[in-house]
Parts: structure tokens; C-alpha cells; sequence
């Protein structure tokens, strides 16, 4: 072989001495210079991490009286049904039908969005440097009172 090294044999022994190497940088997990969180993460520089002290569910939804939906949805569906069979060539009777028709599934649907809300949270966290701050958001996605948490982006996000 005239006392040289095959370029494959060479490149071989490259790739495991990177490898070797590669496998000597990296840190074990849970094995860190800083102080970590029962979460996992480092909490001595997370500047917008704090503990979750108080939940609030607040709900929005419609401040019209009970029937208002139901009332309006049962005309709007009478109208619209009352004209739908006029212009599809219904008899008078058919237009009467289709009115009633319509007038309850009007009503039906108008009385479900009315009663349509939704749950919004109030979520208060004592950020790790004393101060307290409040987001609101409208699913929790794992958030609890005790929790440990990141906040941005207008949320608090579990760590």
C-alpha cells in the first residue's frame, strides 16, 4: 500500500472523531449551571416568567333580554321562508307553511346565538421580579393557580 492511508479510511476516521467529539459537547439533561423550575426550565434569566396567583373567568356574551334572539329569528325565518316558496312557484298554502316553517327554525336559531357566549380568563401572574401582571385569554391550555409560566405575546404559556 506504499505506507499511505486510503482516502475512505481517512474520512472514516474523521466522522468518528466529530462524532466522538459531538457526543462530548452536549450537556446531560436536567444538568445545568442555573437554577430550573419543577418544569424544567431555567428560571434565573426568564425575565417574563412568574407563578399563576389567581385565575378569573370572565364571560362576554350578548346583554339583550332573553327572548330578543328567538323573537327576531323566528321573523327573519317567517320572511325568509314565506319568500323562498313565493319565488320557487309554492300555492298560497305552501307560502303559508314555508312561513311557519321558517318563523320556528328563525326562532330556533335566533334564541342559540343569542345564548351563544363565550369564557374569557383573567390570568394573574407575580413575575420572578416582583411585579404582578394580568393577561386575559381565552383557553388556559394547561395553565392552573401554582403554575409556572412564560408570558408573551398577550398570554401566559405553561413552562
Amino acid at each position: 500500500m506504499n505506507g499511505r492511508i486510503p482516502f475512505r479510511m481517512m474520512a472514516a476516521a474523521a466522522t468518528a472523531v466529530v462524532v466522538a467529539l459531538a457526543g462530548c459537547a452536549t450537556s446531560s439533561p436536567g444538568y445545568s449551571t442555573y437554577p430550573q423550575s419543577s418544569y424544567g426550565s431555567t428560571t434565573a434569566n426568564c425575565h417574563d416568567c412568574g407563578t399563576v396567583t389567581r385565575i378569573e373567568q370572565v364571560t362576554t356574551g350578548s346583554s339583550a333580554p332573553s327572548a330578543t334572539g328567538a323573537v327576531l329569528g323566528g321573523i327573519v325565518g317567517a320572511v325568509a321562508g314565506h319568500e323562498i316558496s313565493r319565488h320557487t312557484g309554492g300555492s298560497e298554502g305552501n307560502q303559508n307553511v314555508s312561513a311557519a316553517v321558517g318563523a320556528v327554525g328563525g326562532a330556533v336559531a335566533g334564541n342559540a346565538i343569542q345564548k351563544n357566549t363565550s369564557a374569557s380568563y383573567n390570568v394573574y401572574v407575580r413575575m420572578n421580579d416582583g411585579r404582578t401582571t394580568v393577561v386575559t385569554q381565552t383557553d388556559l391550555d394547561g395553565v392552573r393557580e401554582g403554575s409556572y409560566v412564560r408570558v408573551y405575546n398577550g398570554r401566559a404559556w405553561s413552562q
